[in-house]
């Protein structure tokens, strides 16, 4: 039995040729670091047969092996080191295979995981860039929409802006030529000069607001408020126009507690959704407003008997300027309400929606109790 002593000793010049070895090879490594993995695998092997037999070597030295037993433990070593290079080419190989397929799949137009069975590394990765180029497309989907939506808004304000200043343009003219001289009719066209200007300012306060919105400008001065005081307000805001329309609107609040929100941006959503609903809901028809406390959220809903909304159109009831109709009517606002609407409810962390209900449509608007 090999003395202790000695063993330590054959332990430390082991470790000292296996360590020259290794520094070697991770200097090879470092030159070699930008080439393929089949190369680098190779390496290693190389370094691992080498480091085997520098330690057999000095073992056999330290043991005073004769030449006959040092070259037949030399030979077995050296074999099945070349078959654990030859391992390490047809693993280098494989990955490089693998990688050459993710590689081509990335390069697609449009990528698709590979079919192939690739490394559990690699499946991962092709895995992680599927879910990536599904984020890209529906990015780009909605970059493409939103563009399409600016270009839309811009065609509708033009033609919205057009009617209203052709015609203060031309009451302008007439004042100032003289064309009318009674002063009834002078009046009149000042009342409508003042009407229309009123008009446009409205609908530059709505641009401003929507373009704040877009930009993340949206500053909000959250205080406690409640729900009553809310609904309050969005009836008492929309019923003059109420009344000269006919339609009869009503508010109530089943259970009323405080929300933490920004009271005039909440307010301007409400009485938006209410201006509309007034809007398409025809004389002796009737609008309610409901709040109430439900599932943990303050809701207020508005409902009208606008007749509904066909089902295409529903998911963009609040794109920009969409209105659903192709006709654009004098004082129908530039479509912009809905849109500022669902802005001011998601800057709360809340939640707008629409749905067919009975003669007409139903909004609601959820927000959390808590911020």
């Amino acid at each position: 039995m090999i003395p202790f002593e000695d063993l330590l000793w054959v332990i430390f010049y082991a470790a000292l040729a296996a360590l020259v070895v290794a520094g070697l090879a991770l200097g090879v490594l470092y030159a070699l670091r930008g080439r393929s993995v089949a190369t680098q695998l190779i390496v290693v092997g190389a370094a691992t047969v080498l480091a085997t037999i520098s330690g057999i070597l000095v073992i056999s030295f330290m043991m005073l092996l004769n030449d006959h037993d040092r070259s037949v433990v030399l030979a077995v070593v050296t074999s099945a080191g070349l078959v654990a290079m030859a391992v390490s080419v047809l693993l280098g190989r494989r990955l490089v295979a693998a990688n050459r397929v993710l590689v081509e799949a990335v390069r697609a137009d449009r990528f698709r995981r590979p079919a192939a069975r690739l490394p559990a590394e690699l499946a991962e990765l092709s895995r992680e860039l599927e879910a990536a180029y599904d984020r890209l497309a529906a990015a780009h989907e909605r970059e493409q929409a939103l563009e399409a939506s600016r270009r839309e808004l811009v065609a509708w304000v033009s033609h919205d802006l057009r009617t209203p200043l052709a015609g203060l343009r031309a009451m302008a003219e007439a004042l100032e030529d003289e064309v009318v001289a009674d002063q009834r009719t002078i009046n009149r066209y000042h009342g409508r000069i003042r009407v229309e200007v009123e008009r446009l300012s409205e609908m530059v306060d709505d641009l401003f607001e929507l373009s704040r919105i877009h930009a993340g400008a949206l500053r909000l001065s959250r205080s406690r408020v409640g729900l009553a005081d809310l609904v309050a307000e969005a009836v008492a805001g929309a019923e003059a126009l109420a009344r000269a329309k006919g339609v009869r609107l009503h508010g109530d609040v089943r259970e009323g507690l405080p929300v933490q929100v920004d009271a005039g941006e909440l307010g301007r959503a409400l009485r938006n959704l209410v201006v509309n609903a007034i809007r398409h809901t025809p004389s002796d028809g009737a609008v309610e407003i409901l709040g109430e406390v439900r599932g943990g959220e303050a809701r207020v809903t508005v409902a009208d008997a606008c007749g509904g909304i066909p089902e295409d159109d529903l998911p963009r009831v609040f794109d920009v300027a969409f209105r659903g109709e192709a006709a654009r009517t004098p004082g129908g606002g530039a479509g912009l309400g809905l849109a500022i609407a669902r802005g001011i409810v998601e800057a709360h962390a809340g939640e707008i929606g629409v749905a067919n209900e009975g003669l007409g449509c139903r909004f609601e608007v959820r927000l959390p109790l808590t911020v």
